[in-house]
Parts: structure tokens; C-alpha cells; sequence
């Protein structure tokens, strides 16, 4: 058969009453992913606005929320690809360029579709810790975050009519027969076979993605989780392990010199086993990390709002929370008032049961509700108030 050029497109999977539906599929997709991030950034780097007001409640919310984003980003990528699939004939048709409108219309959608391949791509490698670029992850994933939502409501807006006409079935249906007037009552019986048949394909292969990654972070499908990066069961004290101490550039003779200090009107340093004396409080709480898995433990220690008290503040003092580590990032937090004056918030020393393991933070760690795991920081030397 000769070929013809620009290529000529027959089947219904190429048909906008397809890019439609899967359209109503990714679009969700694309809007829980960009929701939990927001708030996940901003649990991470709250606003002025927020000081003070940062929920610590649900305690699981965070594990929640980024599962939630995880999970939406990794069933977003088939969803991503065979949208891209049913509208790539639009490539070649000819003329390219129509108008200064058209041309803005065809930029738009190049940025919408660099932009969120850029953004998955990034997200997926996030899962499992490689950074194979030299900028940061997280800055440029927020960035790119807002102009993949941007471009894609201009999109929408633009598409409006089309979409609208091809939203349900019977709308559809004579937009459909009136693509290609010479096909008969057969061959769009086929095409709409075809058309079924990909989405079937497309709702196993989401389906199949999502039951093999989210058990690191669902529990009951946890021996799914085939394609998980982490498992939650395996670690030190049967949770995992981000960073090692040995990682984070600590030595052993910085744990047997370890000292506790603790500014503010009254600052005092306390030993190891002086911290130990004061009064044990025990919690049940999640650590949920940006990568997707978590896992609930049971945390022993004392409670920050018992620390800043010993040191005559006021109950609700900000903090900076610095740590030994010497490598990698975190190494110095910040606390917002509202999970220091909250009673689940602790200076944990023991994890479930047993004596916190040198890779989980010995000899102190923070633990607190509703908080990203890379905000609760191990090896805590020093907590510090802020103005």
C-alpha cells in the first residue's frame, strides 16, 4: 500500500470522543496530584499566613495526602500516555500554523505537554531517591507544578466546545458518524470495539500500576506492592530507613559525646541519661515520607511542650531543630508553634519498644502528628527559639 503524507488516521481511538474520555480520567488524576503536593509543600514551607495554624490533626494526614499524591502521579503516567497517544495525529496536520491564535494554541499545549511529562518523570524518580540532575528536586517540582495546572485550564478553556460535544455517548454519537461520512454501520461498530477495547486496556493497566506501588503506603495491599521502592516492614526496629547515620557523616563518638541543649530565658544542657529521667510519654504515630511509603510505630519520649517549659517559655514557641548530621539536606528544621504546643509532639528516644536505633536517630529524634518524615528530624542536638 503506498504511503500517503500527511497520513491519514481512520480509527475511533484517534477520535476526540476518546481523547475525551481519557481526558476525564487523567484530569483528576492531575488535580489530586496537585492538591496534596500543595499542601504537602506547604506543611514543608508554610507561608507567614500559616504560622501558628499548621493542622496537627488528622494524625495520619500527611500519610494520607502523600500517598495520595503518589499514588495519583504514578496512575497518571498510562493515563498520560495513551492521552498522548489518541491526540498525537494532530502533529501532522497541515498547515501547521493556521493563524497568531492557532500558533499560540499549539504552544500552549507543547508546554502542557513538556511540563507534565517533565513533572511525572521527576516525580517518579523522586520515589526512588535518584537525582540524576544538579538542580533541586523540590524547588523545581513546585515550579513546574503551577504551569502544568496553568497551561492545562488554558487548555481546557480553549477546548471547551470540543470537549463539550464530546462528552457523553449520545452526545457524541453524530459527531461521531459525521467524521468519516463514507464508513458504514460496520465499520464504526468496529471502531467503537476498538475504542473499548483501549479503554479496557487503559483502566487494567491503571488499575494493575496501582495495586503493585501502593501498598507502601495502603497496608492491606502491602503484598502487592511489587513495584513499591520501599517496603515498610523492612528496617532497623521494623520501620524503614531513609538515611543511614553513617550517611548523614555521624560517628560513633559523637553518639558517646552527645548532649542535649535546650535555649531559651533558662537554657540548660541535659545527658542522655538525664533526659531519660524526666517523664516518658508513649504515642502511637505514622512517619510518612515525600517518596510515598509510611508506617505507623509506637514512639517513647519526652514531650517538646515539657522541654520548653523546663526552659521557661511559653507553651507554643517556634523552634529550629538542629541535628549532628554533617551530610544530606534537613539537617536543620524549623517547627511551627502549633506542633510544639501539641501533646503528641516528642523527643522520641525509643521505638517500639526498644532503644532508638543508631539509623532511627539515637540518641533522640523528633516525632510528631501530621508531619513530613523529612521534617522529623534524628540525632536532635539542640532546639533553639525563634523570634
Amino acid at each position: 500500500m503506498p504511503l500517503t503524507f500527511p497520513p491519514r488516521f481512520r480509527g475511533r481511538s484517534h477520535d476526540p470522543r476518546t481523547a475525551t474520555v481519557v481526558g476525564r480520567l487523567l484530569g483528576p488524576a492531575i488535580l489530586v496530584c496537585f492538591l496534596t503536593g500543595v499542601f504537602s509543600h506547604y506543611l514543608q514551607e508554610p507561608p507567614l499566613w500559616l504560622a501558628g495554624h499548621l493542622p496537627t490533626r488528622p494524625i495520619s494526614g500527611y500519610r494520607v495526602t502523600q500517598g495520595l499524591h503518589v499514588i495519583s502521579g504514578i496512575a497518571a503516567i498510562p493515563l498520560l500516555l495513551v492521552k498522548l497517544w489518541t491526540v498525537y495525529p494532530r502533529l501532522f496536520v497541515r498547515p501547521p500554523i493556521r493563524s497568531v491564535l492557532h500558533a499560540l494554541e499549539r504552544a500552549s499545549i507543547a508546554i502542557l505537554v513538556a511540563a507534565t511529562l517533565l513533572e511525572v518523570f521527576m516525580g517518579l524518580l523522586n520515589t526512588v531517591q535518584w537525582y540524576p540532575w544538579p538542580f533541586s528536586f523540590r524547588q523545581v517540582h513546585w515550579s513546574l507544578a503551577w504551569v502544568v495546572i496553568g497551561s492545562l485550564l488554558l487548555h481546557l478553556a480553549v477546548k471547551a466546545p470540543v470537549i463539550a460535544a464530546h462528552w457523553r455517548r449520545r452526545a457524541a454519537a453524530d459527531p461521531e458518524a459525521a467524521a468519516d461520512p463514507g464508513a458504514d454501520g460496520a465499520e464504526l461498530a468496529v471502531d467503537r470495539t476498538d475504542r473499548r477495547s483501549l479503554l479496557f486496556g487503559l483502566a487494567a493497566s491503571v488499575g494493575a500500576v496501582t495495586l503493585v506501588s501502593a501498598g507502601q503506603s495502603v497496608t492491606p495491599l502491602k503484598d502487592l506492592a511489587l513495584l513499591a521502592p520501599r517496603d515498610p516492614d523492612t528496617g532497623p526496629q521494623g520501620l524503614p530507613v531513609n538515611r543511614t547515620f553513617a550517611a548523614a557523616g555521624i560517628t560513633r563518638d559523637d553518639l558517646r559525646s552527645w548532649r542535649l541543649r535546650v535555649d531559651g530565658p533558662k537554657p540548660y544542657e541535659l545527658t542522655l541519661a538525664e533526659l531519660r529521667a524526666m517523664r516518658q510519654h508513649r504515642v502511637e504515630l505514622p512517619i510518612a515520607c515525600v517518596e510515598g511509603w509510611s508506617k505507623s510505630a509506637h514512639w517513647e519520649g519526652v514531650r517538646i511542650k515539657d522541654l520548653l517549659a523546663r526552659a521557661g517559655l511559653p507553651e507554643g514557641a517556634p523552634l529550629r531543630i538542629v541535628s549532628l548530621q554533617r551530610q544530606g539536606g534537613y539537617g536543620v528544621t524549623e517547627m511551627d508553634r502549633a506542633y510544639t504546643r501539641d501533646g503528641l509532639t516528642l523527643l522520641a528516644l525509643r521505638l517500639n519498644g526498644a532503644v532508638l536505633a543508631p539509623d532511627h536517630g539515637y540518641p533522640a529524634r523528633i516525632i510528631a502528628p501530621n508531619r513530613p518524615g523529612v521534617l522529623q528530624t534524628k540525632w536532635v542536638t539542640r532546639l533553639e527559639v525563634l523570634a
